[in-house]
């Protein structure tokens, strides 16, 4: 325990962190003592867990506050070129100069573009490193590290024939990012597809591997989503009040700590009240967050395993958020249901909670609320969610339900009434990789938000 003391007060300051904080995407408010002492315990306890049905954060994230929440403060802008960057090839830093700073040691890794460059020598020049001389500890962090970058080889070759679906995507980008007139198509084999209809739900013949589509890279801002009601439902920024939309950053989070989409032949049926729930749907495609170490960009196709599903409750409206691990990520292997995210990372599910319950906040909203208490419910559990809402879209795209404002328009769907020929599509203009338009300072802004994690 003393060494642990030790490594509090010594503990390196950031210029984007105070001492009681951690400012990583993927972790709740806690101290770094509290944060490391819970690293240990996953290593020390590693092993079977009793079989449950959902993963429940603690009683602090999931309870309703007697009070409601109030928006403290907000705080200077971050480097324009960060997070929001075009150039979504590349892994993309958290909002801190020295990630390696603030994190325990054991975490280090789970933010590496390359995890084979995570050695011990790159290790050996950290200051928590330099810093925690204690044996168990080196010992403990060791083993984790050896457990993770284990995972590289065992999935590249597993998972090589999962690319080939990808690779048959490509994406059509037509005006500058952040503007109105900004779109992204996706192609397959150049042709024109919408990605609410036209890409399969399933990759594989099990129905074990699913596609995704990444609308929003992970730690950027700009709500982009598919367009409903446009014919083959291109991807744009999402507008309210003839303004484009972005999310605040609620301390200490940056943007989006995912990559957020959606999975394609999915529906959330507004016409349907959900019996657990006891909510209809949103209307949407359903929603998913891809948890992998890669950072995505706009209109990917990524292939994922489910893991777990949350239901959050929006404006009376149930909003399903699905937790999927791409299949090509080096933790994919040990990730299979709920219980798996929290061992190997931990804190996500409950920085996930808080997320979605305060990111409306700074826009004068109320905190929203989870059906289930918060919990996440488990793989077989987010599986008949999906199948529920796969059900609902075939119902949709078959006329059976009737569309409303949604376009249905698609060029794959045997028995849609709706299909066309490719040749009948109105002109989309040809690629244009334009450069982003200037983004208000202020959404690079920190908000932080009293209560949010009382």
């Amino acid at each position: 325990m003393q060494s642990r003391r030790v490594a509090l007060r010594l503990l390196p300051k950031s210029p984007c962190a105070c001492s009681s904080t951690s400012t990583s995407p993927y972790s709740s408010r806690l101290r770094p003592t509290s944060r490391f002492n819970s690293t240990l315990s996953h290593i020390n306890t590693a092993g079977p867990r009793k079989a449950s049905n959902s993963f429940n954060m603690s009683p602090h994230l999931t309870r309703s506050n007697q009070s409601s929440m109030r928006l403290l403060s907000s705080v200077g802008s971050l480097s324009s070129d960060g997070p929001n960057s075009s150039d979504n090839s590349s892994f993309v830093a958290p909002p801190t100069s020295n990630p390696t700073a603030i994190l325990p040691a054991a975490s280090i890794t789970a933010f590496s573009n390359n995890p084979a460059s995570a050695s011990s020598s790159s290790l050996s020049s950290s200051p928590l490193h330099q810093l925690r001389s204690s044996s168990t500890v080196s010992r403990a962090r060791t083993s984790l590290i050896a457990r993770h970058l284990s995972t590289s080889s065992s999935t590249t070759s597993n998972d090589s024939k999962n690319n080939t679906m990808a690779s048959q995507y490509s994406i059509r980008k037509v005006g500058q990012p952040y503007t109105l007139e900004h779109r992204v198509y996706i192609e397959k084999d150049g042709v024109p597809v919408s990605p609410f209809h036209d890409i399969p739900l399933y990759a594989n013949a099990d129905k074990t591997i699913l596609n995704m589509v990444v609308e929003i890279p992970r730690w950027t801002n700009a709500k982009l989503e598919i367009s409903k009601e446009e014919t083959l439902n291109p991807i744009k920024q999402d507008i309210k009040k003839g303004k484009l939309r972005y999310v605040r950053n609620c301390f200490p989070h940056k943007g989006y700590l995912w990559n957020y989409g959606a999975f394609p032949q999915t529906w959330e049926d507004p016409n349907v009240v959900h019996p657990e729930t006891k909510a209809k749907g949103d209307n949407d495609p359903l929603d998913v967050c891809e948890i992998g170490e890669l950072v995505g960009y706009t209109g990917q196709v990524k292939q994922v395993k489910v893991l777990g599903v949350m239901a959050l409750l929006d404006e009376e409206e149930t909003d399903w958020k699905v937790i999927v691990i791409d299949v090509n990520d080096p933790l994919a292997s040990k990730l299979n249901d709920v219980e798996d995210v929290e061992r190997h990372l931990p804190g996500l599910l409950r920085a996930t909670n808080e997320w979605f319950r305060i990111y409306k906040i700074p826009d004068g909203k109320p905190e929203n609320q989870f059906a289930f208490t918060g919990e996440c419910k488990n793989k077989n559990y987010a599986m008949d969610v999906v199948r529920e809402c796969a059900e609902a879209w075939e119902r949709l795209i078959t006329g059976r339900t009737q569309p409303g404002g949604i376009s249905t328009t698609n060029v794959a769907v045997g028995n849609s009434p709706s299909r066309v020929d490719p040749n009948q599509l109105p002109p989309i203009p040809a690629n244009q990789d334009l450069p982003p338009a200037p983004i208000d300072a202020s959404i690079d802004k920190w908000f932080f938000i009293s209560g949010a994690s009382a």
